[in-house]
């Protein structure tokens, strides 16, 4: 029998509920590996998860078995239950609806990787706004305006 074969390479961006700073850096890298936990116990493959304050990027190796909404959200649920469950933050945490999904060649990982890594540094000359917003006319991605995440001006 013949088996199935791929490499999809899937850029997921998501937000804070409220795009408040509540991913703090103390405890940040916590909830990426357990992310990249996530990830990996549904047959994907993580290849770098981090973010900034108020959102998530994870770059996986994407296995064509599971739908991408699907697969986001059950890195939200779990994720945003192990973040209430450790206390981090005085309120209840919730992600925002939606997410942007981008897929990459196997030639643009290297660079897709270290552009993730370098989150913390990219955003001190970048918001999340105007960053998402790159993202979506680079994809030619056709949007709604009121149907973007809430924005913290």
């Amino acid at each position: 029998m013949a088996g199935t074969y791929s490499k999809i390479y899937i850029h997921i961006v998501f937000a804070v509920k409220g795009r408040e700073n509540l991913l703090q850096k103390e405890w940040r890298e916590e909830v990426f590996k357990y992310i990249a936990g996530i990830i990996k116990e549904k047959d994907h493959k993580p290849i770098i998860i981090n973010g900034y304050r108020d959102h998530v990027h994870c770059f996986i190796g994407l296995t064509p078995s599971v739908a991408i909404s699907d697969l986001v959200r059950d890195i939200k649920n779990n994720s945003s239950k192990f973040i209430n469950e450790k206390k981090y933050i005085n309120s209840k945490f919730h992600w925002q609806e939606g997410y942007g999904a981008f897929s990459y060649s196997h030639s643009q990982i290297k660079s897709v990787y270290d552009y993730i890594l370098n989150q913390e540094n990219h955003h001190q000359k970048k918001s999340f706004k105007e960053e998402y917003l790159e993202l979506l006319k680079k994809f030619e991605v056709e949007y709604k305006t009121d149907y973007l995440y809430e924005w913290i001006e």
